[in-house]
């Protein structure tokens, strides 16, 4: 396995992502799209989500393929942005024909960034704006660090962030990871240099740093966010997807092994403050050919998931108003 030419999720053809955010609001969205409607499930492990459209992802619903995924910042506020990508996509005459009726079908999750130091003073929710900004803005590239839906995330001891990876196996089938990294939890080891994810590393990508050389690691649960805000104020949701072609059941396996990759990327992780959440898209491009193809996808993805946690943190970079510093300001003499 090796990454893609971008590292990214839009290493995937067809899939593009979108990113608008209010820096006075310090929070963003995140929209993934493609060229046509696409397989999607989820899977849910954290014990505070906030969804949207969920339910119909479930491999027994009728419902066979979506319009777009949404990542929002917001909290409840955030739902609306999938309004907004509705919109758009209803512009553009996609979604799910019903007689002479569109219906564009766009499931979402939330993070929890309304203490992150924004002005949230507004009377009108911003979020349906910012969600049909994000789509309009879709590309075939996918930025990381303080922006989108990662622009307010922070994790226990610093800012967090939009992170992506890829992962391409010998079959030719791409497997790419998008995350919004606001875990209740650390990413790194005490001392906030060494990534937890660290082991699982390509290339520098996150500082090449290595993993940490102590042992007895884990028992300490030190958090600057708790000290400095609410418990409930996490969650980390996730897109993993892949150009094979996948039903629903076999995107929600996907989705419950690229879980591992948060447990691996954030000490602890799936708390009951958390939302933690994953949806799994499948593009359909290539067959499987075999049991053993849906592991590896499975497996690559929560590689890519772990990856793309540290590479959000570790692009974060600082903003006026800021309630914890970044990666880069810890450890800027070090």
């Amino acid at each position: 396995m090796i990454p893609g030419p971008q590292n990214a999720i839009t290493d995937i053809a067809g899939l593009k992502v979108g990113n608008a955010q209010d820096a006075a609001l310090k929070s963003g969205v995140t929209v993934l799209t493609a060229d046509a409607p696409f397989t999607a499930s989820v899977a849910v492990m954290g014990g505070a989500p906030g969804t949207r459209e969920t339910d119909l992802l479930a491999p027994d619903k009728s419902v066979a393929k979506v319009d777009a995924l949404v990542l929002s910042g917001g909290s409840a506020y955030g739902l609306d942005a999938c309004s907004g990508v509705v919109a758009g996509l209803r512009a553009q005459g996609r979604g799910f024909q019903v007689g002479n009726a569109i219906i564009p079908l766009v499931p979402g999750a939330i993070i929890f960034d309304l203490l992150s130091g924004g002005d949230h003073t507004w009377s009108e929710t911003p979020y349906p704006a910012l969600g049909r900004t994000a789509f309009e803005a879709i590309t075939t590239t996918t930025p990381i660090g303080t922006i989108g839906a990662g622009t307010g995330a922070m994790t226990a001891m610093m800012k967090g962030g939009l992170g992506t990876a890829s992962l391409t196996l010998d079959n030719r089938i791409t497997v790419g990871a998008l995350v919004a990294a606001n875990p209740m939890g650390s990413v790194t080891t005490p001392g906030e240099r060494h990534f937890w994810a660290a082991p699982f590393e390509i290339d520098s990508e996150f500082g090449g740093l290595g993993p940490d050389p102590a042992t007895g690691l884990g028992r300490s649960l030190e958090s600057r966010k708790l000290t400095a805000m609410a418990e409930r104020s996490n969650t980390t949701i996730a897109i993993v997807a892949t150009n094979a072609a996948l039903d629903k059941a076999q995107c929600q396996r996907v989705a419950w092994a690229a879980h591992d990759g948060i447990g691996r990327a954030c000490v602890p992780a799936h708390s009951p403050g958390d939302g933690d959440l994953i949806f799994a898209a499948a593009t359909g491009e290539i067959p499987l050919t075999c049991e053993r193809d849906l592991a590896l996808i499975g497996h690559a993805a929560a590689l890519c998931l772990s990856r793309a946690i540290a590479r959000g943190v570790y692009a974060a970079t600082p903003a006026p108003n800021d309630l914890l510093p970044t990666w880069s300001q810890i450890n800027a003499q070090s």
